[in-house]
């Protein structure tokens, strides 16, 4: 007997009838003799309508926080009630639980809480009665009872928490994709399922844009060891596993092309060359909660340097206010901000223990006449920003170059 954690999006319970066709992809795993939990999303739309709400009592500055985890949680709540009754009609037993009644501990951050501890005592017992336990994603308590929420994309992070806690022997996460492609098949049609990926690889696709897996999710699955597979729920197939990385995964040098559109790029240039400059650049940006993605500093032969830095799109024009002020101080040239760019990636464990990706990469690009603004290395990644423009061309190009339309050898 195998035991199951599986997660389904809001999509994939957006009408009574998906629900209803969720309700027998479960019975039947049941029936197989597995044992099933189930964590579920609102209803697709539902968190925003809630959200919408909210705003509409309490625009400025923003709604209570509090208050707020309390309203979008209901979005969750009435997904599992909904689920469990599917279940019964096809005469499966089953039981809901919201977070606060499985117990899932988090810190006191509303509406971007972590979680601390779960207690699995109920639902091994409901587990061992023959049940379908169905688990309202996305939500906890803190330790005074109070409805947090775990952010947009929680419940990913609730699949992968239960199945840890309960040593699930898989926690599979159903989307409106068969699994993880080498690349956004919108792009590049060629773009090839992946069968495995490790945790490293996706975790670095995430961070890099990819949008099939939360952050977070992907982080908890590889502190703890849980296998993770994305599946459709539309269509049958095997989706993609990502775990630990195995020999023969060392095949691939790359595994995956990502990109982020919501990039843009900032520089401050004719600053002095003394020490704590960078400092005194970053540390105003820091304070106003501005994320800072790749720096280059480079120096000229006057005793100044040009810093520049990428920081989120939507950060741009207050990070520009922040750095006209810094100018002044130091008494730098100019402060210049461009938001034309995107930043485009290979990703794959591969690259560990072979020569001449990099080379490979900058040489592709070169060929199609796209510059390279800005360059970002680690141990499995390669990043570049480029103008925007040339997006659809330069992962059409690497994807090519490194021949990820092509399966490799079993």
């Amino acid at each position: 007997m195998a035991l199951y954690v599986y997660k389904f999006g809001g999509t994939s319970v957006g009408t009574v009838e998906r629900i209803r066709a969720v309700a027998e992809k479960v019975k039947a795993a049941r029936d197989r003799g597995d044992q099933i939990v189930v964590v579920v999303s609102a209803m697709s739309g539902e968190t925003n309508r809630l959200l919408g709400l909210a705003t509409q009592i309490q625009a400025q500055p923003q709604p209570d926080s509090r208050e707020l985890d309390v309203l979008l949680s209901t979005g969750e709540q009435v997904t599992i009630a909904l689920l469990c009754m599917a279940l019964h009609e096809l005469g499966c037993p089953a039981c809901s639980y919201t977070g606060g009644q499985v117990k899932i501990l988090t810190d006191d951050a509303h509406t971007k809480a972590r979680i601390r501890s779960i207690d699995d005592q109920s639902m091994r017992e409901d587990l061992a009665r023959g049940k379908v336990v169905v688990v309202a994603g996305f939500q906890g308590v803190n330790d005074r009872g109070w409805i947090t929420t775990l952010g947009r994309g929680g419940s990913d992070t609730t699949a992968v928490a239960l199945a840890a806690a309960l040593q699930a022997d898989e926690c599979q996460i159903y989307t409106d994709v068969d699994g993880v492609y080498t690349t956004d098949p919108r792009i590049e049609p060629r773009a090839r399922r992946l069968k495995q990926i490790t945790f490293e690889e996706m975790l670095e696709m995430a961070s890099l844009g990819s949008k099939v897996l939360q952050i977070r999710a992907v982080e908890f699955a590889g502190k703890y060891n849980v296998p993770l597979r994305v599946l459709s729920s539309f269509t049958e197939g095997e989706g993609t596993l990502i775990n630990y990385e195995e020999p023969k995964m060392e095949q691939a040098l790359i595994s995956g092309i990502a990109f982020n559109k919501d990039e843009a790029k900032l520089t401050i240039t004719g600053v002095p060359d003394l020490p704590g400059g960078a400092s005194k650049i970053l540390g105003p940006i820091a304070e106003a909660n501005i994320e800072v993605d790749m720096i280059i500093q480079n120096i000229a032969g006057d005793d100044t340097t040009d810093f520049t830095f990428t920081v989120h799109r939507n950060d741009l024009q207050r990070a520009l206010e922040i750095l006209q002020v810094v100018r002044e101080q130091l008494g730098a040239g100019k402060v210049t901000g461009d938001d034309g760019i995107v930043k485009v990636s290979i990703v794959g464990v591969g690259m560990r223990s072979h020569a001449g990706i990099a080379s490979t990469m900058f040489k592709t690009l070169a060929d199609e006449g796209i510059n390279i603004r800005m360059i970002s290395t680690s141990e499995i990644k390669i990043s570049v920003v480029v103008d925007e423009k040339y997006l659809e061309l330069a992962v059409r190009a690497l994807h090519s170059a490194f021949h990820l339309d092509q399966e490799l050898p079993a």
